[in-house]
């Protein structure tokens, strides 16, 4: 993994990005756009892995480029079972964030990857200071959890 630098044609890419982030969408255009400075750009090789179950929730990701499988660990043995592929635009790692819980599932990139990551406490800022995003963010997280039990 190797951070680097956002410029301003990333930063126009990642606000038409977030826009279209269902948990967003209640955000005016300036309150999305106050959040753009706290954004980092990470870039990974393929195999990489971005976090793994279990681990502490500390950033919400969103794919810019490449693909991230989610997988998470089933049965005795805890063998790791793909659950979901993200693309561009996608995003993850909103639910660890709620609740200050562990990791759900592990996510490992697919191909050379480039995410958007927000982390935690700028992430709780932005819910703290906007009570509609709060509510809706904490709708998809649930209906996140729920498929997530019911595929592993």
């Amino acid at each position: 993994m190797m951070r680097i630098d956002v410029g301003a044609p990333e930063l126009g890419i990642l606000a038409g990005m977030l826009r279209k982030v269902d948990f967003f969408q209640p955000l005016k255009v300036g309150q999305i756009d106050q959040i753009l400075p706290y954004v980092m750009l990470f870039e990974y090789d393929q195999g990489e892995t971005v976090f793994k179950q279990g681990d502490p929730g500390d950033a919400f990701f969103i794919v810019y480029t490449g693909k991230v499988g989610v997988k998470v660990k089933t049965g005795f043995l805890g063998f790791s079972k793909l659950i979901k592929t993200l693309g561009p635009g996608e995003f993850f790692g909103e639910m660890a964030l709620l609740g200050g819980e562990r990791r759900a599932a592990s996510v490992q990139c697919l191909e050379p990857t480039r995410l958007f990551a927000l982390a935690a406490v700028d992430f709780q800022f932005v819910l703290n200071e906007n009570p509609a995003a709060a509510s809706e963010i904490a709708r998809i997280a649930s209906r996140r959890g729920v498929e997530s039990r019911h595929l592993s």
